[in-house]
Order: C-alpha cells, then sequence, then structure tokens
C-alpha cells in the first residue's frame, strides 16, 4: 500500500527564466522544503516525483522552489496550478496536542453540548491563529482555533468539539 501524501501548496507561477517556481504554501511555516526532499507534483493526469535543488526561499507570502530536471522556463510553466506535496514520513514529529492541518479534514464537529455543527472542509491560516472550515448542508461556519473555543480534537472519534461564543454560529 502507498504512504499516503501530504500537499503542501500549489505551484502559483514561475519566477526567472531557470525553472524557478512559486509556491502558495498550505502552512506557511513548513519546514520540509529543504534541498534533497522528494515531493511528488499533480496537474490534473500529469504526475512527476522530483527532487528539490536547493531549500525553499520565503517569497512574501509564497515560497520559491527549484526542483531538480526542471531548469527552463518552459519546463516550468507546464506545472502552474500543480498541486506539490510530500509522502507524510517526511513531515516533522509534533509536540503532544499538535496537529497537521490536513489530518482534521473530515472530522465531524460537535458544539459541548453535543449538537452536531458539520464537519471540517478545510483549515484556514491566518497571522492572529488557524480557522477550521466546518460546512453542514448549505452553511459554512468559520471556527477560530484556539483552545479559548477547541475542547478536543479527538484523533479515535474524529471528532472536535467546540465551545463557541454566543452568536459566532449565527453569524
Amino acid at each position: 500500500m502507498a504512504e499516503p501524501s501530504v500537499p503542501l501548496g500549489a505551484i502559483a507561477t514561475t519566477h526567472g527564466l531557470d525553472g524557478w517556481l512559486k509556491l502558495n504554501p498550505f502552512n506557511a511555516d513548513t519546514a520540509v522544503l529543504v534541498a534533497g526532499r522528494r515531493v511528488c507534483l499533480d496537474l490534473g493526469d500529469a504526475h512527476a516525483n522530483l527532487e528539490l535543488a536547493a531549500d525553499a526561499k520565503p517569497f512574501k507570502k509564497q515560497f520559491l522552489i527549484k526542483l531538480r530536471g526542471i531548469d527552463r522556463i518552459e519546463q516550468a510553466q507546464c506545472w502552474l496550478g500543480a498541486t506539490l506535496s510530500v509522502d507524510e514520513s517526511e513531515l516533522e514529529p509534533l509536540d503532544p496536542g499538535q496537529y497537521y492541518h490536513y489530518q482534521v479534514i473530515g472530522f465531524e464537529v460537535f458544539h459541548k453540548d453535543g449538537a452536531r455543527i458539520g464537519i471540517v472542509v478545510s483549515v484556514l491560516s491566518t497571522a492572529g491563529n488557524d480557522i477550521l472550515v466546518v460546512k453542514e448542508a448549505e452553511k459554512e461556519f468559520l471556527i477560530p482555533a484556539v483552545k479559548e473555543i477547541v475542547d478536543k480534537v479527538d484523533f479515535d472519534t474524529r471528532r472536535v468539539i467546540v465551545d463557541p461564543p454566543g452568536g459566532l454560529l449565527d453569524l
């Protein structure tokens, strides 16, 4: 069975003429993008397993990345819009109580009183804190992922228990 692949970002555009790419990271704090790391690019039916030729360089809210074998702008352009991912084993270990965003996608979210709110469909990173994007039918809730609101993230039951302040779920 293949190891799970974890998406790290999307290729936004090229940078210069030598095959550099700009990556919009899903997590701006990632430390995984180092020289020698094996990565995967996926764009529709196109798929490539490549190696980072250099450490990623922060560039505004993006990263500049250089992949071995992509040495010209023409080679880089065909990957615009691609998702860049790594094998799950490549991620750095986390401290107890921490989790990667992708790990809570699909978890059910419940109010501490037991009422079901919805399912986590994505996690947004902001300057202040992460935000759980929770959907239920036609409604979408944005729930700050802070200890004052998130009581528990239970990996065994795939549930998030929250205690939102009054009115948060009415927005």
